[in-house]
């Protein structure tokens, strides 16, 4: 269920929403006369999405890739690269 406040909280009760943010460990959705206004939440949890958006795009761009009929590196052959790469 998500963690909904008003934006007041968010002015009065600063410290106690981060708390939350990260006790919880999702957003919490602050309101501003009854309507959505902000999405807060903890560093760890913004990185986490933002990782997983990348790996999305980058999924994406594979499936075009592939669509187009190109072919990109083998997991044999990328394995072989980060070797010599660690070498």
């Amino acid at each position: 269920m998500p963690i909904i406040r008003p934006i007041s909280a968010l002015r009065n009760k600063a410290n106690e929403i981060s708390e939350l943010c990260h006790s919880e460990d999702q957003p919490v959705f602050i309101t501003k006369n009854g309507e959505g206004d902000l999405v807060v939440m903890s560093l760890a949890h913004f990185e986490r999405l933002h990782n997983l958006l990348k790996l999305y795009r980058k999924l994406g761009e594979a499936e075009a890739l592939d669509a187009r009929g190109e072919q990109g590196v083998t997991h044999h052959e990328m394995i072989s690269r980060l070797k010599e790469k660690i070498r």
